[in-house]
Order: structure tokens, then C-alpha cells, then sequence
């Protein structure tokens, strides 16, 4: 009957040894695994992180060149309103000293300019109302 027992107790803990074996290695297998998951999703935030940099850059690249474009064609309108302004001018020829009265207004979206140059010849008049692309 002892024998038994001890045959028992030795199969059991064959068993236990057995079963503590395979755990060990589940443990091992899924600590592997979470690292592995753990890689993969840093690699895929990484990807996302990388495209949406590059589309903010690209999106902030463009609307710059919008907003330069923009400034580019009020400063030409500007410029061309300078160069009537002066050709008007140097037109003129005049005997006598001229004047030149002018009023402006600026609002928020535009910028309205009134002048009138008083030669000998007669008054010339010029109204410019010229619209402001970006916004204050």
C-alpha cells in the first residue's frame, strides 16, 4: 500500500513539474507576442503620424502660396493705381502751381481713396476703391 502512495506522490508531481513547465512556456509565448503587437501598432501610429505630417505640411505650403498670391495681385492693383495716378500727373502740364486735395477710408475689406489734383487745365478726379484680400 506505501507503494502505491509514493507511486502517487511521484506521478503527481511528474504532473505538477509537467504542468508548471507548460505554463512557464505559455507565459513566455504570450509576452512574446505582446511585444510583437506592442512593435506592430508603434509602426503603424508611426505611418499614420508620418502621412499626417505630410499632408498638414503640404496643406500649410499651399494656402501660404494662396495667401502670397493673393498679396501679389493687391500689390499689383495697388501699383497699377500708382502708375495712373502718375501718368495723370505727368501729363498735365501746367503754367501754374497744382493742388491736390484727396480723402480716404479705410474700412475692414477695403480702402477707398479719392483725389482731386486741380491744375490749370481743369480738375482731374479719380475714385479707387480697392478691395483688401486678406483678411485683418
Amino acid at each position: 500500500m506505501s507503494t502505491v502512495k509514493i507511486q502517487a506522490w511521484w506521478r503527481g508531481t511528474l504532473l505538477r513539474r509537467a504542468l508548471l513547465h507548460a505554463a512557464l512556456g505559455a507565459w513566455v509565448i504570450q509576452c512574446w507576442w505582446r511585444l510583437i503587437l506592442a512593435k506592430l501598432m508603434e509602426t503603424r501610429r508611426r505611418v499614420v503620424l508620418e502621412t499626417f505630417l505630410k499632408e498638414e505640411r503640404s496643406a500649410v505650403r499651399l494656402q501660404s502660396w494662396v495667401r502670397m498670391r493673393c498679396a501679389r495681385r493687391h500689390y499689383c492693383q495697388v501699383l497699377s493705381a500708382v502708375h495712373v495716378i502718375q501718368a495723370c500727373w505727368r501729363s498735365h502740364t501746367c503754367t501754374s502751381r497744382g493742388l491736390i486735395k484727396g480723402h480716404y477710408r479705410i474700412t475692414t475689406r477695403e480702402l477707398h481713396l479719392k483725389l482731386e489734383i486741380l491744375l490749370g487745365l481743369g480738375p482731374c478726379i479719380m475714385t479707387e476703391c480697392t478691395p483688401f484680400p486678406i483678411k485683418l
